[in-house]
């Protein structure tokens, strides 16, 4: 086995003397250094079985940009002797497709099989992903594909049931450690930080091995001996932009986050959430959107001032703009993270749909309809209608349901907020209505 920050393979004369950055230098060479993935890679793990068995299955890694998606697919193929075949589904068509099952049917003739790693495989159209199916099936190759992107969304379905689709984690605080303790050692000296300011070289990170090890050969290169705080690293390093796809998944979870902290009650949560979003640059307005969506859906009657503060922040979003205009978003955020929550109102609806798609063209009854003409007259519309404001109570308890429809109660009112007092009123109108009943 090459020794760390040796070259492997057929390496060309001068290729050794070139200059390699830190994070291929550091790129582990047995399983064992993969950081932050036991949950898969430990002996009672998914994969740690595999290797133990020396039988590979197809395989989707799914996780971050540099989780070490591509040191474990090449890592695997070495500890099962199979010939690893790397393709970038960026940069490949189906002609390297087709050399590749070629070359890999050569060489299982020979007794070796093949592991052909595709990276960004999401990045294949639906008939290239079905192009591979076949050598797939047949175990000509052996595929791992590596992604960053929700396989439910981007990969075929037949793909997906021939290929055990395996998560991996971002990495957490103490496999970056680990990684800042291998440059280190690689180099030969201590990273010029302090505590604060080693830490926030690990939250730049966020969760990228890669970018860590970077953000290291940055500070290495850097001249002098002076130990930085975090003002001075802040003044050295970039800052790492947030993984956020405003179309890809990212988006969809951290509105969820935010939809979900806000019917938790979790005002806190929802603040940071929203922060999120609007760091990652996501639409304000389509925040404003979907909060005015949670004020009718999950506050509804609970707190019906909650639509009215909705459609206000958002006015007061497009009247004074980025960055002003975010504090009224965040305002309503606290507003509806804070009021009683009900969905009795949206259940109802839901209901009602649901029983008219059901019952079909059923008439109203004849008592609540209007007749414009003798004929209508006649055949009985309007016969029989009370007027309730002429009332005692103002509500007459008439059954406005069609005839041969039996009365329904879509809406059931939370004993939360307002909805106890609309309780209230719907049980006293439901007394009225027995009590007509009776007579």
């Amino acid at each position: 086995m090459a020794k760390r920050g040796e070259s492997g393979g057929d390496a060309g004369l001068f290729e050794s003397a070139a200059p390699r950055p830190l994070a291929d230098r550091l790129r582990p060479h047995t399983l064992d250094e993969v950081v932050g993935q036991d949950h898969l890679l430990k002996p009672d793990g998914p994969l740690g079985r595999m290797v133990a068995a020396r039988r590979l299955a197809s395989m989707i890694l799914w996780g971050p940009p540099g989780c070490g998606k591509t040191t474990i697919a090449r890592l695997l193929a070495h500890s099962t002797d199979l010939h690893f075949e790397p393709l970038s589904a960026v940069f490949s068509g189906v002609a390297d497709l087709r050399k590749v099952f070629d070359a890999a049917r050569a060489r299982r003739v020979a007794g070796q099989g093949t592991l052909l790693f595709i990276d960004e495989i999401h990045r294949f159209n639906r008939s290239q992903q079905d192009g591979f199916l076949p050598f797939v099936e047949d175990g000509t190759v052996t595929l791992v594909g590596a992604t960053t992107e929700n396989p439910s969304f981007e990969l075929n379905a037949a793909l997906l049931s021939r290929a055990q689709v395996f998560v991996l984690n971002r990495l957490d605080d103490t496999a970056l450690e680990k990684l800042l303790s291998r440059a280190e050692a690689e180099m030969g000296r201590p990273l010029p930080l302090d505590a604060d300011a080693r830490a926030a070289v690990k939250a730049m990170a966020d969760g990228d091995g890669r970018f860590c090890l970077n953000l290291c050969e940055e500070l290495f290169a850097l001249p002098g001996e002076r130990v930085l705080d975090t003002n001075a690293l802040a003044a050295t390093i970039q800052r790492r932009a947030p993984l956020y796809d405003k179309s890809q998944e990212g988006h969809y979870n951290l509105i969820s986050a935010l939809h979900k902290s806000l019917r938790g009650s979790d005002t806190d949560a929802a603040l940071y959430w929203y922060s999120r979003m609007l760091d990652g640059g996501e639409d304000p307005r389509y925040i404003a959107r979907r909060l005015t969506r949670f004020a009718v859906e999950d506050v509804g009657l609970a707190d019906p001032n909650a639509l009215t503060q909705a459609i206000a922040a958002w006015e007061a979003y497009e009247r004074l703009g980025s960055p002003e205009g975010e504090l009224a978003l965040a305002q309503l955020v606290i507003y509806l993270g804070t009021a009683p929550k009900s969905n009795a109102g949206y259940t109802a609806y839901k209901a009602s749909v649901r029983a008219a798609k059901e019952t079909g063209s059923l008439m109203p009854p004849k008592h609540i309809l209007n007749a414009p003409t003798k004929l209508m007259k006649t055949i009985g519309y309007g016969k029989g209608y009370e007027y309730d404001h002429d009332t005692a109570e103002g509500f007459s308890g008439q059954n406005y349901f069609p005839e041969g429809m039996a009365r329904r109660e879509f809406y059931q009112p939370v004993e939360r907020g307002f909805e106890r007092d609309l309780r209230k009123r719907l049980d006293y109108w439901a007394k009225l209505r027995e009590r007509r009943g009776e007579e």
